[in-house]
C-alpha cells in the first residue's frame, strides 16, 4: 500500500486499516512460530504498511501539509 493511497482515506478508515494490519501481523507471527509461513517477507511488508499508516495519522495530528 502506498502512502498516497493512505492520504486519500479519512481518519476512521485509517484506524480500521491499522486494526486489520495488526491482526494480520499477529496471524503471520503465529504462522512463523509454527513454521507454517510460506513467505517470510510478508512480515516485513505488513510491518512497513503499519508504519505508513501510523506516519500518515501522525502527520495529520500535527497538521502537516503534504
Amino acid at each position: 500500500m502506498k502512502a498516497s493511497e493512505l492520504r486519500e482515506k479519512n481518519q476512521a478508515e485509517l484506524e480500521n486499516e491499522l486494526r486489520e494490519l495488526k491482526a494480520e501481523l499477529f496471524k503471520l507471527r503465529f504462522q512463523h512460530v509454527t513454521n507454517q509461513l510460506g513467505n517470510p517477507m510478508e512480515l516485513k511488508r505488513v510491518k512497513r504498511d503499519i508504519a505508513r499508516v501510523k506516519t500518515v495519522m501522525r502527520q495529520r495530528e500535527l497538521g502537516e501539509v503534504i
